[in-house]
């Protein structure tokens, strides 16, 4: 299987707001840029299409190291608390609602077709990958100002 790397990171201004995402996908030294945004909408969302979109651009079953500085994604999937959710028809372990169960519903579906690997990055930090991907992220959010 391919390895490829891929660096994601969300931004909204207010939240909800106008928002953006930024990717980058990592293949053999090879990058590829990938961002985008909607108005209206939340951190929390953007941060999930990041991931969705990121993985939405390989063509095949891959082995990914996602690296995103979103406690929210990286927590929900890797200590299995998406899948938790969906199991319980979106509710949490306090029986509340879960949010966002369209955008984890998709970001499932597309994690199912890899092997995964989850690391926490801190953000606006070294990481010079996380850092352009909240570039992208910030420039996208800006355009529906």
């Amino acid at each position: 299987m391919k390895q490829v790397e891929l660096y994601t990171d969300g931004a909204c201004s207010g939240n909800p707001g106008p928002g953006g995402w930024g990717a980058i996908l990592i293949y053999k030294g090879t990058e590829k840029e990938l961002s985008g945004g909607e108005n209206g909408t939340t951190n929390n969302r953007m941060e999930l299409t990041a991931v969705i979109e990121g993985l939405s651009a390989l063509k095949e079953s891959c082995i990914v190291e996602l690296y995103s500085d979103s406690k929210y994604v990286i927590d929900g999937l890797s200590k299995g608390w998406a899948v938790s959710w969906r199991k319980n028809g979106w509710k949490k372990a306090d029986k509340k609602p879960a949010l966002n169960p369209d955008l984890w519903e998709r970001l499932l579906s597309l994690t199912e077709k890899h092997q995964m690997r989850y690391h926490w990055v801190k953000g606006h930090a070294e990481n010079p990958y996380n850092n352009r991907c909240d570039e992208l992220a910030v420039a996208e959010s800006k355009k529906f100002n």
